[in-house]
């Protein structure tokens, strides 16, 4: 078990706090389980283009207690982790060249590199990310893929670590990848306690899908089968063949295949089990009705048909699910 674990927080005007204190108080709670007379699990470091309070987006202030230009130093102390926050104008920060000269270069003397939500685009701005799978906050997958076309996106992870720069979806996932980081550096046991005393479920798999993104199945259809989704919500419970969405679109099914996905970027039958898990978790969250009920009630006929789409889909069962996202 390695103990002393430097993590040099980066700060900027508008850095979503959460994305800062999420991981500050789980390292921080590893700290105090594991607390040693000579060492301490991590310590904490908050960097900024100038020493002084940083205020965040929610109006917070974080004092940084070192600048830039003093980190740049080559007798600076060096830190284990860099951990890169999102904000709500990421934009400014990757259009200062002073603040991502500072990324390059302390980057290439961190053990590992952080980020959460949108600093994703951060870490993919300085070009740590090509060639590299990452993830960051659903709304924003489409538009890191569409502007940095180098990078890898997972969107539906919750956090992704490839060699050694980790990123996470945002908000409330940076506390998983941090549970994640704990366990890697001081073991499961340290882990557990950790969440344990946080209240908060140890641990979601990174490969996770991100529960909280609407699907956006309307929209995904758009007008040109906008007639065709309302068909198919109202009678998920029915078996549909593509061949029977091909008639109701007054189309030839291999026509209607091809043109499908061209307008939605997903297969008529993937759609229709999209659909049908959305169906299926609206059940869930609505009542206590057991699986094989919601099974054919969204369509999957069996449980067991249910059970391997939501293990494709979420990455975890059905069951999983309602234990822990369904209250």
């Amino acid at each position: 078990m390695r103990m002393g674990h430097t993590i040099e927080y980066v700060l900027f005007p508008g850095a979503l706090g959460l994305d800062i204190t999420g991981p500050l108080e789980v390292f921080n709670t590893a700290s105090e389980i594991t607390r040693s007379k000579k060492h301490k699990a991590y310590s904490a470091r908050f960097v900024a283009a100038e020493k002084g309070p940083v205020r965040l987006s929610s109006g917070l202030e974080i004092v940084a207690n070192a600048s830039f230009k003093e980190m740049s130093k080559k007798a600076a102390p060096q830190a284990d982790t860099l951990l890169v926050p999102g904000g709500s104008d990421i934009d400014s920060v990757i259009s200062d060249p002073d603040f991502m000269d500072y990324i390059r270069r302390r980057s290439t003397l961190a053990g590992r590199i952080i980020s959460v939500c949108r600093g994703t685009f951060i870490l993919a701005a300085a070009g740590l990310l090509d060639g590299k799978k990452a993830t960051t906050h659903w709304l924003d997958a489409d538009e890191l893929g569409k502007r940095f076309p180098e990078v890898i996106v997972k969107s539906d992870a919750i956090f992704i670590n490839d060699d050694n720069i980790y990123t996470s979806a945002g908000v409330s996932t940076g506390i998983d990848l941090a549970l994640a980081i704990v366990e890697e550096d001081l073991g499961v046991v340290v882990g557990v306690e950790v969440s344990r005393l946080l209240v908060v479920y140890f641990r979601r798999p990174g490969a996770q899908s991100q529960f909280s993104q609407p699907l956006k199945s309307q929209e995904v259809a758009g007008e040109r089968f906008s007639s065709l989704y309302n068909w198919l919500a109202g009678n998920l419970d029915h078996a549909i063949s593509v061949e029977q969405m091909a008639e109701f679109s007054g189309m030839s099914q291999r026509n209607f295949a091809r043109v499908f996905k061209s307008k939605t970027g997903m297969t008529p039958n993937k759609y229709l089990e999209t659909l049908r898990l959305d169906k299926a978790r609206e059940i869930m969250i609505s009542g206590n009705e057991g699986l094989d009920t919601i099974a054919r009630a969204s369509g999957f006929g069996r449980e067991e048909r249910l059970r391997r789409a939501f293990l494709r889909r979420f990455g975890v069962t059905p069951s999983q699910y309602r234990m822990h996202f369904v209250h």
